[in-house]
């Protein structure tokens, strides 16, 4: 009997145009043979799945099984691909640890905290040869005096963003003191973001994203991708506009630094408690070469084009056995205690 997977799309923010295209690829590319795939979309106002006849069938969310044709169907496993809330916040996670369905992202309480930027970076502290740019956070009470804030614990140039949000939505850089007031509006103005920001200094160098997941032998970090962007920064249309941004896949990086990269990825992916596959974003400072940490997304893109996809066919895998993988190991009940087994 095959598996049956819910493919969990769509969301609640401006990313689920994202989700959308990143379930399409992933359902191309599953397995038919071994899975029944059902796409169920995810929207504030409902949760359903469009059969072939075109007919929308809506979850019983009680116990999220899916009515339809006079059967009820029950799943074994929820394949997330919705990127930013409810998808990538841990809201989904905790609904279906509630329910007791598997699923193939980090836990709730990981998704949450690295869903905050300050809050990954605060537990991220300390790792030997990771460094962070010093930033500030700001809450929504604080908007008054923001500005004031920022001027006398940082220096120009800054990051502006959403302290909640994926695919740069809402972020600015700031080279002029004058920018900064109406960056700050538009961050804390982002949808479904949080009404927190972050404001970090620049660090000028060489951008990087990394995948990395768990799989039967244990984590395995895939080929680095160098991103070289016309744009400023590798805002949201540097990412899905063509031709805006070079990815260069595997990255030229000497092998000290590959040796650098992997140990501080799998460093960070232990420490945050991750699951499943995440993609770990980074530069390479100009003139140091130390490794800054920008952010880790726990529902990475999965477009054709998306870095994870090109990572791993640099790594000589295909995208069916790689979420093949996924799949079987989100399956795997995990080891009990070593004193019960």
């Amino acid at each position: 009997m095959k598996t049956k997977i819910a493919l969990i799309i769509g969301g609640y923010t401006a990313e689920s145009e994202v989700s959308f295209k990143s379930a399409e690829f992933v359902y191309g590319q599953l397995d038919q043979s071994k899975y029944d795939i059902y796409k169920i979309t995810i929207t504030t106002d409902s949760w359903f799945h469009v059969g072939g006849n075109g007919i929308k069938y809506v979850i019983d969310r009680d116990h999220f099984t899916l009515p339809m044709d006079e059967q009820v169907i029950h799943f074994d496993l929820a394949f997330i691909m919705v990127h930013g809330s409810p998808g990538e916040d841990g809201r989904l996670q905790g609904y279906f640890d509630m329910v007791g369905l598997p699923y193939t992202t980090c836990d709730a309480l990981t998704s949450a905290l690295t869903m905050n930027k300050a809050y990954t970076k605060a537990v991220l502290a300390g790792i030997p040869e990771l460094y962070l740019a010093k930033s500030v956070q700001l809450f929504d009470a604080e908007r008054a005096e923001a500005v004031d804030k920022i001027h006398r614990e940082l220096s120009l140039p800054y990051f502006v963003k959403p302290n909640a949000g994926g695919s740069s939505i809402g972020m600015t850089k700031v080279n002029a003191e004058h920018e900064l007031a109406d960056a700050i509006e538009k961050a804390f103005n982002a949808e479904n973001t949080g009404k927190q920001v972050i404001v970090e200094e620049f660090v000028k160098g060489r951008e990087f994203s990394v995948g990395v997941y768990h799989r039967a032998d244990g984590i395995f970090v895939l080929p680095a991708t160098e991103v070289i962007t016309e744009r400023e920064f590798f805002d949201f249309e540097a990412k899905y506009v063509p031709g805006l941004t070079q990815e260069i896949t595997p990255a030229d990086l000497t092998s000290e630094q590959r040796a650098r990269v992997e140990r501080l990825v799998k460093a960070i992916y232990i420490r945050l408690n991750c699951k499943g596959m995440v993609r770990i974003d980074f530069f390479l400072e100009e003139g140091t070469d130390r490794f800054y940490f920008i952010e880790i997304n726990t529902v990475p893109g999965q477009t054709a084009q998306s870095f994870i996809p090109q990572q791993v066919r640099a790594a000589g895998m295909t995208e069916t056995a790689f979420y093949g993988e996924l799949i079987e190991q989100a399956l795997t009940p995990p080891l009990p205690p070593i004193g019960l087994r």
